[in-house]
């Protein structure tokens, strides 16, 4: 595949696929070059990249993320517990949001919510 069609399929600017590249975070095997010495990349990338959108996505650094793909600096057991770590952050930001929830159904409840305006009682 072409980078513009990875950029695509993946949808990712050109900008940020190259990016991921000079940051270690796309290894050298999803990456080939042809005899014109264009990028040629592997459809496999389109997972990879989906994995890094994902790991972003929920609050990775692309250095965490480096680290956890390149293997340098971090073993399984220190993968393991970031996993575990970013779980637990996960876990507390939904009783948050559950906690927000709750108290946007009680200022209903109340009649907070009201013709005269927010926040005053009916």
């Amino acid at each position: 595949m072409k980078i513009s069609e990875v950029s695509k399929a993946a949808e990712l600017p050109i900008s940020t696929i190259r990016y991921y590249e000079r940051m270690g975070i796309i290894p050298d095997e999803y990456m080939l070059r042809d005899p014109n010495n264009y990028r040629v990349y592997d459809a496999d990338i389109l997972r990879h990249l989906d994995v890094v959108k994902t790991s972003l996505d929920i609050g990775f650094s692309i250095g965490e993320i480096r680290s956890m793909i390149t293997g340098m600096g971090c073993s399984i057991e220190e993968q393991h517990h970031l996993l575990e770590e970013k779980i637990t952050e996960i876990k507390h930001a939904q009783q948050k949001l559950e906690e927000a929830k709750q108290y946007l159904q009680s200022l209903i409840q109340t009649g907070i919510v009201c013709a005269e305006g927010f926040g005053k009682s009916s």
